[in-house]
């Protein structure tokens, strides 16, 4: 068999509710793609039938025990074959346009990697929306990939050790910034692609009170350097609430 030109790579603990439509929605984009590609399911220790789900929606799965999203994305990358690697978060879905201009990207510019701009599944009240546009500014104006999309070349994840294990959150922008520095190397930009955002889910805004979206945006923007190494201070992601 052909192996694939690009790995398609998402790390999940208990998403049997909204990986399916993730999984569907990405291989429904790639049908106009005549590149092999691969789906790849890093199951991080689900409870709730999250890895049987993926293979019967054609994923090959890999388990990785330990709770860390960082660690979920580089034992997925530890099997993958292709020559480019795509991480997804399991509640995001790909539109046909994003993916064919990433399939552009990959094939006439000689990039490292990069991103995407993000667009949210429902309308949200002002407050959060503004938050939303202000990450698109900052995304595309500094160069740094939301965790939701990543994608880089396998060399380039191999040769700056993947995404780093020494924080619980902020992962992809150490790894940004470790694309960033691999590229200039080589003269090879990083790109955030935002023609057509990644659709991801506003299920945190429902499942989470108003005072605990403010701490963790606290947290983020003026706390990160001391907490993050501390997995409690990262509910949002580790709680389980789905």
């Amino acid at each position: 068999m052909t192996d694939p030109w690009v790995s398609f790579i998402i790390p999940a603990y208990n998403e049997a509710k909204l990986l399916p439509a993730t999984l569907e929605g990405i291989a429904a984009a790639l049908g106009p793609w005549d590149e092999p590609w691969e789906l790849i399911v890093c199951d991080n220790g689900s409870t709730d039938g999250t890895g049987e789900l993926a293979q019967s929606h054609g994923a090959r799965v890999v388990h990785e025990p330990m709770r860390q999203i960082a660690r979920s994305r580089n034992t997925g990358a530890s099997i993958a074959k292709g020559q480019w690697l795509v991480f997804i978060d399991a509640d995001s879905i790909p539109s046909e346009a994003l993916l064919l201009d990433l399939k552009e990207t990959l094939k006439a510019d000689r990039v490292v990697g990069g991103g995407a701009t993000l667009c949210l599944d429902r309308e949200l009240p002002a407050f959060w929306m503004m938050w939303v546009h202000a990450w698109n500014g900052i995304s595309r104006c500094f160069r740094l990939a939301a965790g939701s999309f990543v994608y880089c070349r396998a060399e380039a994840f191999r040769d700056t050790g993947g995404f780093p294990q020494d924080c619980y959150t902020g992962e992809e922008i150490w790894f940004s910034r470790k694309l960033k520095a691999w590229g200039r190397k080589k003269g090879m930009p990083f790109k955030v692609l935002s023609r057509h955002p990644l659709m991801t889910s506003a299920r945190k805004v429902s499942l989470y009170s108003r005072g605990e979206l403010l701490k963790t945006l606290i947290f983020s923007m003026f706390l990160y350097p001391f907490v993050r190494q501390r997995k409690g201070a990262w509910f949002m992601w580790y709680d389980g609430r789905r």
